[in-house]
């Protein structure tokens, strides 16, 4: 089972659309959004993907209502803790709000730092897709997280012409 991995989309509907086009195209099973999505129009978008999908909040969405309510409540407060083939998955927005050493999941989706990273922290895959939205590197980046294999590869979608 492959799932999707994108944070820090910050309202550029552009990149949304692309990183959904992508994930349908790759015939993902499952999205993870790591926040800061900012407003409810660019949620949205995230309808248009041909699987489930669910979210948290970052530190720059504003009208969190709004968003719950688009969204059908896929996106919540605070840490996401689900099970998904068979893997554990805690997905946060920023890494350092998170007691790592004591987290159960064997994979930790993360964003906030709009640079992409794999790591793995005491056993345990760390995937930041980096910035959806390319604002601040100029470049367009998600992430696709092989659950079997428990292989991670960030993923370019464009870079921008500044």
């Amino acid at each position: 089972m492959r799932i999707g991995v994108i944070s820090d989309t910050h309202d550029n509907l552009p990149a949304i659309e692309r990183a959904v086009a992508f994930f349908n195209k790759q015939k993902i099973s499952f999205v993870f959004h790591a926040g800061d999505y900012v407003a409810p129009f660019a949620a949205v978008r995230l309808g248009s993907l041909s699987c489930d999908w669910r979210g948290i909040f970052g530190n720059n969405d504003g009208e969190k209502d709004g968003l719950i309510r688009i969204s059908g409540s896929r996106i919540v407060e605070g840490v996401l803790r689900v099970e998904i083939g068979g893997r554990r998955i805690s997905v946060v927005h920023d890494l350092q709000s998170l007691d790592t050493e004591n987290e159960k999941a064997q994979i930790i989706v993360c964003g906030h730092t709009h640079k992409p990273e794999l790591l793995s922290r005491k056993g345990r895959m760390v995937v930041n897709p980096g910035e959806a939205c390319g604002w601040l590197s100029g470049v367009s980046t998600v992430a696709i997280v092989d659950l079997e294999a428990m292989t991670a590869k960030i993923h370019t979608l464009e870079r921008l012409k500044r």
